[in-house]
């Protein structure tokens, strides 16, 4: 099970929305704070700026939604389901995700550091440009996935598979690769001193 950094517990919420159906609304702009939604609808849901404070979203359905400018801070998402969602320089700080999918999944840009996804199967999702400092993404499912100019700083890898993981562009300084299955993951050659330096290497020009 994802955790808070720190073992901090989920914030409490005051109001609850229950089984409500969104489908396809533009719900642009809209704020809330410390609501939990539960088994709500946000399939082919439009979103630009909305705001969503230390709310928990119980099996909500967010499929085929689009968000762009939309901040989900310090929010609680437990077994959701991601389908073909698409994220555009959304903020996700603090964020922890539980028992939830990512299938078709994708992330441009954006800042989900301190995000908890421990163990999260993130095979078919992509990531690029985005901020994961201090992510937990300790066991994470990573094979084949387009990771690419993505700020790794701090995050926790430990246990995770990125066989096949395309991680170029990415920060990979406080990778350690002797706690990391790293087969076949696609990297530059600037990464690759990087990696040589973290397993004690002295690498030089000649």
């Amino acid at each position: 099970m994802a955790e808070r950094k720190h073992g901090a517990k989920a914030p409490a919420t005051t109001s609850t929305v229950s089984a409500a159906d969104w489908y396809g609304e533009d719900i642009s702009g809209q704020t809330h704070e410390k609501v939990l939604f539960t088994d709500l609808d946000l399939t082919e849901v439009e979103n630009t700026g909305a705001v969503f404070t230390e709310c928990t979203f119980r099996r909500v359905k967010f499929n085929v939604s689009t968000h762009r400018d939309a901040a989900f801070v310090n929010c609680t998402f437990n077994g959701c389901t991601f389908y073909n969602t698409t994220f555009t320089e959304c903020k996700f700080l603090g964020s922890v995700f539980d028992r939830c999918t990512f299938d078709v999944m994708k992330v441009e840009g954006g800042n989900w550091s301190f995000v908890g996804l421990s163990g999260a199967d993130l095979r078919n999702a992509s990531f690029r440009g985005v901020r994961l400092r201090e992510a937990d993404l300790a066991g994470a499912r990573l094979q084949g996935t387009p990771l690419r100019d993505s700020d790794l700083f701090g995050a926790s890898l430990h246990g995770a598979d990125l066989t096949g993981c395309d991680l170029r562009g990415s920060d990979l300084a406080g990778l350690d690769p002797e706690n990391v299955k790293l087969r076949g993951a696609i990297i530059t050659i600037d990464q690759t001193i990087a990696i040589a330096e973290a397993f004690g290497l002295d690498v030089r020009a000649e």
